[in-house]
């Protein structure tokens, strides 16, 4: 980035301070939170180039007083080799980021191959989301599932969000868990001791509230029915829950968790809004040749992204290479041990990218 962006980048991180100082500004949610995103977007990034700033200054007053005292000359010394990594952090940090990394998620998970034993597998994969957003203090809520008679789910659909305005939010650390998750353990269904394989499926989209996305009501089909319990026993006497058919792309969100047909529906449209922008990018991505990495869509445990191995309490992601034997604390929600690796992977390449571009 030439000094022209960067004073750019700058002017615009001075007006967002002091937007973010107005009273009035807050008194749109929306729009305070946008702002606050970005503000905390660029303040990694700032705070890294003023560093940079004052200690190119700092060496250069140093490299003049070091004939005269020979601390000048053993803090030109320091300056001279911590210059070289606030310029490294500052290269990573203006590489071109993920336009979502600050919004909040929708996550879904499906069962797949397995039966009852990956229904299963897929109610334990929620579970190990949920404790992970607790430990991070975002808020979780699922908004619809179809569930099994043995505990597990068929399918189900749960909403995560961060409660403050930060850089990095719930989509920049678990944006890499889509695909196919492979377990191998011993079922609970299973009386011979013998060790099965199942998969269950895992998509992720961004939550793109404020995102603008035209959706014409002649396109929808909505649907109202009685919402359910496990096995399909009926909870709710009125109906209540919401199906929305997305004609033009057959997309089909349901929701049946909230108390009336009105707020069913809403988060209803708040799934769609969600599954038509990943739609639309996934469509852009592939017309411009880009690398992103595609999502599994069929639950094949072939196609798997991640394989728990609950006998060696083993967890391995195959696409970083990555094996830890901390399986147990994995399902209990200790997942950054495996997103730092995919992070970590993420940031070598789009470096690696800008350098060969």
């Amino acid at each position: 980035m030439d000094s022209t962006s960067l004073k750019e980048l700058l002017a615009e991180y001075d007006e967002l301070e002091q937007a973010l100082a107005d009273p009035s500004v807050h008194g749109d949610q929306n729009r305070a939170r946008k702002l606050g995103r970005r503000y905390a977007e660029l303040t990694p990034t700032v705070k890294t180039l003023r560093e940079l700033e004052s200690a190119r200054e700092d060496l250069a007053t140093a490299r003049e007083f070091a004939g005269e005292d020979e601390s000048f000359a053993a803090e030109a010394s320091a300056l001279a080799e911590r210059i070289p990594a606030l310029e490294a952090r500052l290269t990573e940090l203006l590489l071109p980021r993920d336009p979502h990394d600050a919004s909040d998620l929708l996550l879904e998970i499906k069962s797949g191959e397995g039966g009852d034993e990956s229904a299963l597998f897929a109610g334990d994969l929620l579970r190990m989301y949920l404790r992970y957003a607790e430990r991070h203090g975002w808020q979780a809520e699922v908004l619809d599932g179809t569930d099994t008679e043995l505990g597990g789910y068929k399918d189900v659909t749960v909403a995560i969000k961060s409660r403050t305005a930060t850089a990095d939010g719930v989509w920049s650390r678990l944006k890499f868990e889509g695909g196919v998750h492979r377990v191998q353990r011993v079922p609970a269904t299973e009386s011979q001791g013998r060790i099965h394989t199942s998969a269950a499926g895992v998509l992720v989209y961004p939550d793109v509230e404020d995102v603008e996305v035209e959706i014409d009501e002649k396109d929808l089909r909505v649907d109202v029915f009685r919402s359910s319990g496990k096995g399909g026993q009926s909870v709710n006497t009125t109906d209540s829950a919401v199906r929305i058919t997305h004609l033009p792309t057959g997309i089909v969100v349901s929701c049946q968790n909230e108390r009336s047909q009105l707020q069913n529906r809403t988060r209803a449209m708040q799934v769609l809004r969600a599954r038509l922008v990943a739609m639309a990018e996934e469509e852009a991505a592939k017309q411009a040749a880009d690398n992103r990495r595609s999502q599994v869509r069929t639950v094949d445990r072939s196609e798997r992204v991640r394989t728990y191995n609950f006998p060696e309490n083993r967890i391995s992601d195959h696409r970083v290479n990555y094996k830890a034997y901390n399986l147990d604390q994995v399902m209990n929600g200790e997942l950054d041990g495996v997103l730092d690796a995919l992070a970590a992977a993420d940031r070598e390449e789009r470096l690696a990218a800008h350098q060969t571009g």
